[in-house]
């Protein structure tokens, strides 16, 4: 009895097939037009969500929208900055501050999502030429992902960016930590996040407010930027040392 019963799991195991990121993968990605007040972005990107793996930022989402509104109509803080965008995604936040920034430096740490944010950049690399543009893998809490960025990029940055990267409860503490790390290289009042958040669940929204206060940070909520994006509630955070 036993020696049948492992005979058929020896047949049931020979029948697994290990799919790798490669099988869940859609790369069908469709030159896009966006218009931020004056400013008109043509990215390659998916126009619905139809993968199973860790690939979100192969699509725009709502956050993205409601923080290059915010940039666009508040072009002056971007005017000369150096920043970095955590989540970069396709790379629609980075490309447009791009237009007003000298430096920008998108990251993401998904292998495959990189590929299309690198094509994005290139597409736009023309149009920014005197804005000095970067792509850099990132795991938030990774300590040799950031170590290896900082290296590069030793004096930090003038404004963190991220638009609609909340959304999974277990990442929200490492995101807080790579987040104060950076504002710290430059010290209070000479650094800020900006924050595009989309509320989905009250659980996240408690978690950011709480990451923040115990990370020392000061959590401002902009005013007039509260508004409905998606069928969801959006705000813009302006995130600073206490």
């Amino acid at each position: 009895m036993g020696s049948e019963f492992e005979k058929g799991r020896e047949e049931e195991e020979e029948d697994i097939v290990c799919l790798d990121e490669s099988f869940f993968v859609n790369d069908d990605y469709q030159l896009t037009t966006f218009t931020f007040g004056s400013n008109v972005l043509e990215l390659y990107c998916l126009q619905s969500a139809s993968t199973d793996f860790d690939l979100t930022g192969q699509l725009v989402w709502p956050g993205a929208m409601l923080m290059n509104g915010y940039l666009s109509d508040n072009a002056d803080i971007l005017q000369g900055c150096s920043v970095l965008e955590f989540g970069s995604g396709v790379g629609i936040t980075g490309v447009l501050c791009s237009k007003f920034c000298r430096k920008v430096v998108f990251t993401d740490h998904n292998d495959e999502v990189l590929k299309i944010l690198k094509k994005n950049i290139e597409l736009h690399e023309h149009s920014s030429p005197s804005a000095e543009l970067e792509v850099a893998k990132l795991e938030w809490g990774n300590s040799d992902h950031l170590g290896e960025i900082l290296q590069k990029h030793s004096d930090g940055f003038d404004l963190i960016l991220g638009a609609d990267i909340c959304f999974q409860q277990s990442s929200v503490p490492l995101l807080f930590d790579s987040v104060e790390q950076l504002l710290r290289i430059r010290g209070h009042g000479n650094c800020k996040f900006i924050l595009a958040y989309v509320s989905r669940a009250r659980q996240m929204d408690s978690t950011i407010l709480r990451e923040g206060s115990q990370h020392g940070m000061l959590m401002n909520e902009v005013p007039g930027t509260r508004c409905t994006v998606g069928n969801l509630e959006g705000v813009i955070f302006e995130i600073t040392l206490k």
